[in-house]
């Protein structure tokens, strides 16, 4: 436990929020209130020591200490994102994830538990995707993500993870942005003709109307980007409910969104599953 704390107040004072997982890779599980509140309840300012996962990560040393003290046998984690600085790319030998020496340059690195690599970037302040394109077993933490740090022990192997040299994190190079920037988002089918809204009006451009509510999300700031997720997905559903758009289509453009935003794959679930419900309309294909 004393090395975990001196590890979590180093990565403190580099700025880097620090949390703790419970002993299976996996968020601690919310407290009781904390489960049955309403979307009005804000996980970034909920104030409790480990609920909500990485909302729960902090530069301060007493909460840090506090945190550490209520999760014993945990594992140490970092938030990545723009609230820390850094993007890390996660490459997983056991998917087909190799180091590409032509795409990362050396920089600040970690050797996992299970004998993968993390590369700790600075973050460009841009959206980025989840998954380095045409790469398998290569992930991007980014906003809304996290990743396990030293001197955790991996659950399954029982070996540590563990810093390789002592590299400072270096910018991310252009060709390695690029392979990180998101898909673009999905349009409304076409052709679509202009229909009659709910409470009458017109819609001549559905697709603009899309982009409205992704951009709505991404205008958020933190703390009520997932409410606004929630409201975007039902403007969305109702473009479903009038063919406008598939179920398909809508769920990877607020899932994009949502990602792109920070939010977790579980809360971007939840807030098109709670959007699409208020608005009565079918969830059907918009499974993840």
């Amino acid at each position: 436990m004393r090395n975990l704390l001196a590890a979590a107040l180093a990565y403190a004072e580099q700025g880097w929020p620090v949390f703790m997982l419970g002993r299976s890779k996996r968020p601690v599980a919310n407290c009781d209130p904390c489960r049955t509140a309403g979307t009005d309840h804000q996980p970034d300012t909920c104030g409790h020591l480990t609920c909500h996962g990485f909302y729960a990560a902090t530069t301060d040393p007493q909460r840090i200490r506090e945190i550490l003290g209520v999760t014993p046998g945990g594992l140490l984690a970092i938030r990545t994102g723009t609230v820390s600085g850094l993007a890390v790319v996660d490459i997983d030998p056991r998917n087909g994830g190799a180091l590409l020496p032509d795409l990362m340059p050396p920089t600040y690195c970690v050797r996992t538990g299970s004998n993968g690599w993390h590369l700790y970037y600075r973050h460009p302040r841009q959206p980025l995707a989840g998954k380095l394109a045409g790469h398998d077993g290569i992930d991007i933490k980014t906003d809304g993500g996290y990743v396990v740090a030293p001197p955790s022990i991996h659950p399954a192997t029982g070996r540590p993870y563990r810093q390789a040299g002592n590299r400072p994190v270096v910018e991310m190079p252009p060709p390695l942005l690029a392979a990180c920037r998101p898909a673009p988002v999905p349009t409304p089918m076409h052709p679509v003709p202009p229909i009659t809204a709910a409470g009458g009006g017109g819609i001549s451009s559905p697709a603009a109307l899309l982009n409205a509510h992704l951009s709505a999300v991404a205008r958020a700031p933190e703390g009520r980007r997932r409410t606004t997720l929630y409201g975007a997905a039902r403007g969305v559903a109702r473009l479903v409910a009038a063919g406008l758009i598939s179920h398909t289509d809508a769920h990877h453009a607020l899932t994009h969104a949502g990602r792109a935003a920070g939010q977790t794959d579980r809360d971007i679930r939840a807030a098109i599953r709670g959007g699409f419900t208020a608005e009565h309309v079918a969830t059907e294909g918009t499974a993840a």
